[in-house]
């Protein structure tokens, strides 16, 4: 009986606490921690403010109650955050395609303005008048000769 009692205090039961100790610090721990998500961490900040302020005795203002609120309610603080940010992205894009528009819109004008400048395009008439004012010549450094041209 005594050797019976010994083997049971002294190996059995030293084996029973290293597995629960095994089961607890490490298998639960780690499953804790699977489960664990920033969101439940950030959620357990405010909780730690109050125990630390209640063993400490320190008077808690109210400010702090509301970070631990804002802390708490944090997927709904940052989901209108995001739509803040979401509606000022949308503006900037309104804003660039009414440039990238007024742009395109210049860029569609040009060929017509520079079509109304082109002196090439004259009308038919005025290029027979042109060919009869010049003077024929062998060589091609004199100057034409146009009349109603003033030189200078």
């Amino acid at each position: 009986m005594w050797k019976r009692l010994w083997q049971t205090w002294t190996i059995d039961k030293p084996a029973a606490l290293g597995d629960w100790l095994w089961q607890v610090l490490v298998v639960e721990l780690a499953a804790l921690l699977d489960r664990l998500t920033l969101r439940k961490l950030i959620a357990l900040i405010p909780v730690v403010i109050l125990i630390v302020a209640y063993l400490h005795r320190i008077p808690l203002p109210p400010e702090l109650m509301l970070v631990g609120d804002v802390l708490a309610y944090i997927d709904v603080f940052s989901m209108i955050f995001l739509i803040g940010l979401f509606t000022r992205v949308t503006t900037v894009m309104a804003v660039v395609r009414q440039a990238i528009a007024f742009v395109r819109d210049i860029a569609a004008r040009v060929p017509a303005a520079l079509h109304r400048f082109d002196m090439r395009h004259g009308r038919a008439t005025d290029s027979a008048r042109r060919r009869r004012l010049t003077r024929a010549g062998n060589d091609d450094d004199d100057g034409a000769v146009v009349a109603d041209l003033a030189w200078a």
